[in-house]
């Protein structure tokens, strides 16, 4: 993969399934998540989670998914790396483009923990 190990940027060129394909590659997790029925942060948010797979209650809000994101994940073991695609982020009265800032800021977030542990995750993005 030609793109640096850690980032967050809009899916562009890439498809789905090359960079699914990519993942197995390298043996990465492939999180993917199409949120767009949510209207409103703590749907979309638990759309995000639940297409993860996280526990239930994980993940609905800013914090608790920056958090799963992280020390959660990083207490699971050692990891070799993560790719995720959240496809077609809302664009909804409730869920605007402050809301999907701060999402794409979590995810950033988790790329710059994930960088200083050397873990590639990269997180490619669309909207709506």
């Amino acid at each position: 993969m030609t793109v640096p190990a850690n980032l967050v940027q809009s899916i562009r060129a890439f498809r789905v399934v090359e960079l699914q394909e990519e993942a197995a590659r390298l043996g990465h997790h492939f999180l993917y998540a199409h949120p767009l029925a949510g209207a409103t942060k703590q749907q979309v948010l638990g759309l995000i989670a639940e297409s993860f797979q996280f526990p239930k209650g994980i993940g609905k809000n800013f914090d608790g998914l920056r958090e799963t994101l992280t020390t959660t994940m990083a207490a699971a073991g050692h990891q070799e790396g993560f790719l995720v695609v959240l496809e077609q982020l809302p664009n909804a009265q409730k869920f605007d483009k402050e809301a999907r800032e701060t999402l794409l800021d979590v995810f950033r977030d988790a790329a710059d923990y994930w960088a200083e542990k050397q873990v590639p995750f990269r997180v490619f993005y669309s909207f709506e």
